[in-house]
């Protein structure tokens, strides 16, 4: 197996942030808000990787669109100012992404979320030095589009056989496959192992440690 990389772009919510079960809450929040149907959590976090808008359509068809913006709106207010359910990096990511840092790999991030919650996010675990680039949904289009690791691989000048992508749902696989990237599944996340393998993916690790001791074997290209 080739495990020679230049770029490693990784998902950010499920893959490096243990963010689900507050997602998930502020889903069932914003959707209370509007009077809508509670759906059950399982049918929440299935939605977690695609952006918002495409979360929102997928959830509640039904929903007019002049109503979205307010669903973004009441779920932003709950994840950003009124949800006290943490979200903790994965046990071991920092040390993970730091050692790939320092072995010279180049790091991004292509994500669901929109780039204030990024941002936020970065600020909060002080990770913004070690990434060199980052994509979120409200700048383009939504995974499974290719359009997040496209924009990163030019920004970068980067090859797309130089590219590595590394997530927990099969939106993070497929978006690689239509980029012509290789990616690497984490069952840890949302999407299980089972589904994941679905697609076309190098392996499927089952934890972070898995996931840091699989990258610790690559090697630059």
């Amino acid at each position: 197996m080739n495990k020679q990389y230049q770029l490693i772009v990784f998902d950010w919510d499920g893959t490096l942030l243990d963010s689900e079960a507050r997602i998930v809450e502020c889903l069932h929040a914003a959707g209370q808000d509007l009077g809508l149907a509670a759906l059950p959590p399982k049918t929440l976090s299935n939605v977690i990787g695609l952006g918002l808008k495409e979360a929102i359509a997928a959830l509640y068809p039904e929903l007019i669109p002049e109503d979205h913006g307010r669903f973004v709106e009441r779920y932003r207010h709950h994840y950003l100012f009124a949800s006290q359910t943490p979200t903790p990096l994965f046990a071991g990511a920092r040390a993970m992404l730091e050692d790939l840092h320092r072995r010279g790999f180049w790091l991004a991030i292509a994500t669901g979320k929109a780039r204030r919650g990024l941002d936020r996010a970065l600020i909060e675990h002080d990770f913004a030095h070690l990434f060199h680039a980052s994509r979120c949904a409200d700048e383009t289009f939504s995974k499974p589009h290719p359009q997040m690791l496209l924009d990163i691989m030019d920004r970068l000048g980067v090859e797309a056989e130089q590219t590595l992508m590394v997530g927990d749902t099969e939106y993070d696989i497929l978006m690689a496959h239509n980029a012509g990237t290789a990616a690497l599944g984490v069952s840890y996340g949302v999407h299980g192992r089972e589904r994941l393998l679905r697609h076309p993916i190098l392996g499927c690790v089952d934890s972070l440690g898995d996931l840091a001791t699989w990258l610790g074997g690559c090697e630059l290209a």
